[in-house]
């Protein structure tokens, strides 16, 4: 492995260099610019944390989230999202499995990693993970910064190791420029703290809160179409629940559910949560996802195991624990039961979440990276 890390250092120091890059000054769209700072301007910030009308009601504030990074910071997370240097053999970025045009997400069931093999589960969309407080589908990580050092280091992910990656980022003057620029402390060298937190601070501006559903919320009585408010009021209702778990305006509340989810054919039952340390209670149960830009990021659950959002919606009127596979005794969560949807619900649920697409604040993909390695498209 030592002679496979100098040749790709040599490789990397061999490679023409970019044009010089410049970190933006300014903060991203929806963000305003404070004592140096980017912090959120969003109407969802002006309501109270119930909105007054319960589970699933239109104004309804947002949680707590991570913000307070400078532009520099902010601006330097987006060339690294992009740059496949971070990755062992310079081949797979975060941007590879978590693609801009796809939601953020991967039109595959499971993402392939930089070793060229199938991954266990499907890349979760990064869209408004600032309000998470569990990330990856089963919840381990409780910060951006602890989330974005999983893949990094996953033997099956992009496969690298701290040290070969801050020689990487270090073998770069480009990349030693740039962090000195964002992180004072870095003249001395990068420091994995400040790849993570740049990372980190490029995650949190990935706003999606502006979608023709977001538009009524704030009262525009016409954004959504006759066909998405009759879906609105089946996924309030206490017959479909589906507000219950899948809380507005981020559309989910954040826990750990065990719904019973096949796995797929032919594919190991996977634990979930149950696999942590103390978690057997949470055999089978993966995070609710955040169902904003949802039209974008098929195939859908925590292995691709749905190809549209049609079939998504039709596993829960399918029957309490219908799916679990035999031998398997899981404690289904309790919002689970049989509502018994018609195939006309169905459909207009399928109308209301294409009504929750927003990418109006997608960023930019750089032209270019630091490392000059091919940018993924």
């Amino acid at each position: 492995m030592r002679a496979a890390g100098t040749s790709l250092l040599l490789w990397l120091i061999a490679l023409p260099a970019s044009a010089a890059i410049q970190l933006s000054s300014q903060c991203p769209p929806s963000f305003e610019k404070r004592a140096g700072v980017c912090i959120l301007l969003s109407p969802y910030r002006s309501y109270p944390s119930l909105g007054g009308a319960g589970v699933g009601g239109l104004r309804t504030g947002l949680p707590a989230m991570r913000e307070g990074f400078t532009p520099a910071e902010i601006d330097l997370g987006r060339y690294l999202f992009f740059d496949p240097v971070l990755s062992a053999n310079a081949s797979k970025a975060c941007a590879s499995c978590h693609r801009p045009s796809r939601g953020f997400a991967d039109d595959r069931a499971r993402s392939i990693g930089a070793d060229g093999r199938e991954l266990a589960r499907n890349a979760p969309s990064l869209w408004n993970v600032a309000f998470l407080r569990r990330l990856q589908w089963d919840g381990r990580a409780r910060s951006l910064e602890e989330q974005v050092a999983g893949p990094l280091y996953g033997s099956h992910e992009m496969g690298n190791r701290p040290e070969r990656l801050l020689a990487s980022l270090n073998a770069i003057p480009e990349y030693r420029r740039l962090f000195a620029q964002a992180f004072p402390d870095a003249g001395r060298g990068v420091r994995a703290a400040h790849v993570y937190r740049a990372l980190a601070a490029f995650e949190s501006s990935l706003i999606s809160l502006n979608s023709r559903y977001d538009l009524y919320a704030h009262g525009v009585s016409d954004a959504l179409s006759p066909a998405e408010i009759e879906g609105m009021n089946v996924f309030r209702s206490f017959v479909a629940r589906c507000a219950e778990c899948h809380t507005p305006p981020l559309f989910t509340n954040q826990q750990i559910a065990v719904i019973g989810m096949p796995d797929g054919p032919g594919r190991p039952f996977d634990p979930g949560a149950g696999a942590l340390s103390g978690g057997e209670a949470l055999r089978g149960g993966f995070k609710v996802p955040s169902l904003r830009n949802v039209a974008l990021t098929a195939p859908y659950g925590h292995a691709g195991q749905f190809r549209t959002l049609r079939d998504a919606v039709a596993f829960y009127t399918g029957g309490r624990g219908h799916a679990v596979p035999a031998g398997e005794h899981l404690n289904i969560h309790w919002h689970i039961w049989e509502p018994r949807l018609s195939a006309r619900e169905l459909d207009r649920l399928v109308d209301f979440l294409n009504a929750l697409s927003d990418e109006s604040f997608r960023p930019t993909t750089p032209s270019v990276v630091p490392s000059g390695l091919p940018v993924p498209d």
